[in-house]
């Protein structure tokens, strides 16, 4: 098998980050990067990969804060959507509203990713999908040959993002989430930025926020 992708649940927040490791090139992306940067580097030299790009679902503090170290020691470019530049500039401030620690400011993303984009990466291609409302950047990213999507915190195992932060809309969100994620193949696994994974059809006949959302459409989408 070329391809293996490990989850790991890291940080304050239990935030999950998902490496896609390549045998074939001896690469790596790295989806998220929340906490623990030299934990994050062993978990990839561990497997003989090195890092290539490291994917941003979204500029919240809880999934950014081990850029810093990940830049420092790789130099990997940092893939990112622009429309989340500004809380990406906030981090610090907000890591330590949130839970009191210091923080570095964060390295400015290399690219800048657009909705539609494949990014043709040695360790696999990702389709980007924009998926605003938990932020106005937030993007998810499709591995289709893995039939894997990385929601970040658009979409969990029964629940959605959260709407009560600057920047978040709630109905944004689940047109986001109608459009982008439920337009997918059923059989996709869904790797969500907290808790466990799901897959499209699960969340698309179980989880109230879509039942609710799609009541209120008439039943219909």
């Amino acid at each position: 098998m070329t391809h293996k992708v490990k989850m790991l649940t890291l940080g304050w927040a239990q935030t999950n980050c998902f490496i896609i490791g390549n045998s074939a090139s001896g690469t790596a992306v790295l989806i998220d990067a929340p906490d623990d940067a030299p934990r994050l580097r062993q978990e990839i030299e561990r497997e003989g990969w090195q890092l290539s790009a490291i994917l941003l679902t979204h500029a919240h503090w809880d999934h950014v804060r081990a850029l810093h170290g990940l830049k420092e020691a790789t130099n990997a470019p940092i893939y990112m959507h622009a429309a989340d530049l500004p809380l990406l500039e906030e981090m610090p401030e907000r890591v330590k509203a949130w839970i009191g620690e210091m923080e570095l400011p964060a390295p400015k993303p290399d690219v800048l990713v657009q909705h539609g984009e494949l990014l043709a990466l040695p360790a696999c291609c990702l389709e980007v999908r924009h998926t605003p409302g938990h932020t106005p950047g937030h993007v998810s990213y499709v591995w289709h040959e893995g039939a894997v999507v990385f929601s970040g915190d658009c979409l969990f195992e029964g629940s959605v993002g959260r709407t009560d932060f600057p920047y978040a809309d709630h109905k944004t969100l689940m047109e986001s989430i109608f459009k982008q994620l439920l337009s997918l193949p059923e059989d996709y696994t869904v790797a969500c930025g907290h808790g466990r994974t799901t897959t499209i059809a699960r969340e698309r006949y179980t989880n109230p926020f879509i039942l609710d959302w799609r009541a209120r459409l008439g039943g219909s989408r």
